[in-house]
């Protein structure tokens, strides 16, 4: 089984805590990316980006800088989203670190598909990014079947926990031999299952906290989950998507 999930934009570098275990896989993908982005000045990066002066001018000069292989921390310990607040691997213990390097899987626009321990450098590379004069039209296309055909080498059980932005990436390429979960969070509201971003972020993070100190390893244990509120709802849901409802009674 493995579990997927989306980067987070902010990050940081920790070399302290955990060192990094791998290079990332497709670390020559990740090069040619950057190849690129060295091409295009100020303006059209920041293009790209869609973000304020302040972030466009800090991940510009990252990129005139960038060394993709010294000074790396660990993907798990280096985004710093809300997603990754909440499933705080900062402190895990090893048993579940080690849970985490076999079952976790982060999508990138940049750099693919990460392990939890391999060593990257901060980056801005959303997948939804729009490129400009290149001969790919867009990181979907730039990437392919390539995530999907790794991620499907070493399970087709996968837990699917990332946004839609990043999770077609892998969904697009589904056959009949791989069994796809995705987990929703939402709630309740006229009779319509609304999934609100920053609790969803929350609780994606929670999920998978959840199955790593649980040590979860078949996919129908994950609708035990029942925290921030959140309850499974057998109505709801169907073979291929788990809905989790906020604070309601009905299952």
């Amino acid at each position: 089984m493995r579990i997927i999930i989306s980067p987070a934009k902010k990050m940081k570098v920790d070399s302290d805590d955990l060192g990094h275990r791998h290079i990332p896989e497709f670390i020559k993908d990740a090069e040619i990316l950057l190849t690129y982005l060295r091409e295009l000045d100020y303006k059209e990066v920041k293009s790209i980006w869609k973000c304020s002066d302040k972030i466009a001018e800090l991940n510009y000069n990252r990129i005139r800088n960038m060394d993709l292989y010294r000074n790396l921390t660990p993907a798990i310990l280096s985004y710093e989203g809300i997603q990754y607040q909440y499933m705080a691997p900062g402190v895990f213990e090893e048993e579940e670190l080690e849970y985490i390097d076999e079952h976790l899987r982060i999508l990138s626009g940049f750099y693919g598909i990460l392990r939890p321990f391999d060593g990257v450098v901060p980056y801005r590379l959303e997948m939804q990014a729009k490129p400009i004069d290149w001969h790919f039209n867009s990181l979907y296309e730039f990437w392919g079947h390539k995530l999907a055909k790794n991620l499907f080498s070493e399970s087709q059980y996968i837990v699917n926990l990332a946004s839609k932005e990043y999770s077609k990436c892998i969904s697009n390429y589904l056959d009949e031999n791989v069994k796809f979960i995705t987990c929703v969070f939402g709630e309740l509201i006229n009779g319509k299952v609304v999934e609100k971003g920053t609790f969803a972020k929350m609780a994606r993070g929670e999920m998978v906290r959840f199955m790593t100190e649980k040590r979860i390893k078949d996919m129908k244990d994950i609708k035990r989950f029942d925290r921030l509120g959140y309850i499974f709802n057998h109505k709801l849901s169907n073979e291929n998507t788990y809905v989790f409802i906020k604070n309601n009674s009905e299952r």
